[in-house]
């Protein structure tokens, strides 16, 4: 279930309910009663939970001092030392 934030228009307060999806978002300030709206949040970031996950799931498939010339990480050819 995500949390959704909220802001009263008439007080100003700023709250934070945790709530199922398909519930009706709030209407009434729990404070003063004014009306509340509820905010867009940028969301819970990409979570990584259990074992699994290495550094090398990602990597890049060509080194980053790869020559471009030849396709090996040499330091010989003259592509190499520009």
């Amino acid at each position: 279930m995500p949390t959704y934030d909220y802001i009263c228009d008439r007080c100003g307060i700023r709250y934070e309910k945790f709530q199922n999806m398909s519930a009706e978002p709030d209407t009434e300030c729990p404070e003063c009663g004014g009306i509340v709206r509820r905010l867009i949040g940028a969301g819970a970031g990409l979570i990584f939970k259990g074992n699994g996950f290495y550094q090398t799931d990602y990597k890049s498939t060509s080194p980053a001092n790869e020559c471009p010339e030849c396709s090996t990480t040499c330091s010989t050819c003259p592509a190499a030392k520009d």
